[in-house]
């Protein structure tokens, strides 16, 4: 039992290239990795697919993950770019539901609630900019949306977008400042990005 609780307060300090490449050995340790991760790919899935698909996609993504681990660039500490990336791949292969999801969440209407205060005002307008925004996702290219949403929903940086895509971060870039042009006139002149450019890198 103490045994246990010492593996456990090991891989608390691992990072995710150790564990992966201790799970080469010893494939038990992916859980580990599962288990920091799996939540956060969950909730993506569920923005871009909704939730009925959103359990299934993730388990995907680490069966994926842990068959091809061997793959996995041990110099890179983090690895939600690369679980993002098998994320991006399994999530192609539902582009009909993404679309249908897309197409039904630009016909909703937000009325303002009854009893509405002042502090509810930024959560209504988020939610407002919903269906416009699911408007303008189903107008773009998959690629497109693959990128805009690693950096919006994942909030990848640029060189962890482009990771993820298998693209240079150069290539990243340049499509990303055609997509912000296309996405804000759809938006009405709003940007989706909550974060400053600087800050993406």
């Amino acid at each position: 039992m103490r045994e246990d609780r010492d593996v456990v307060v090991v891989q608390e300090h691992l990072d995710d290239s150790a564990l992966v490449g201790q799970s080469l050995s010893e494939p038990e340790r992916f859980a580990a990795l599962f288990d920091r991760h799996a939540e956060e790919i969950h909730r993506y899935a569920a923005r871009r697919l909704g939730p009925e698909l959103a359990e299934d996609v993730a388990g995907e993504v680490f069966l994926v993950a842990f068959r091809v681990r061997h793959r996995y660039d041990l110099g890179r500490p983090d690895a939600r770019p690369w679980l993002y990336g098998i994320a991006t791949k399994v999530i192609a292969q539902h582009r009909r539901a993404e679309r249908r999801r897309n197409a039904a969440m630009a016909k909703v209407t937000v009325e303002r609630p009854a009893g509405f205060e002042e502090r509810s005002a930024d959560r209504v307008s988020a939610e407002s900019l919903q269906p416009r925004l699911a408007r303008a996702l189903t107008r773009l290219k998959p690629a497109e949306r693959d990128l805009l949403l690693l950096l919006a929903w994942a909030d990848l940086t640029y060189e962890e977008a482009a990771h993820a895509l298998g693209v240079p971060v150069g290539t990243v870039r340049s499509r990303l400042h055609r997509l912000r042009v296309k996405v804000r006139r759809a938006l009405g002149g709003i940007d989706p990005f909550t974060a400053e450019e600087s800050d993406r890198g």
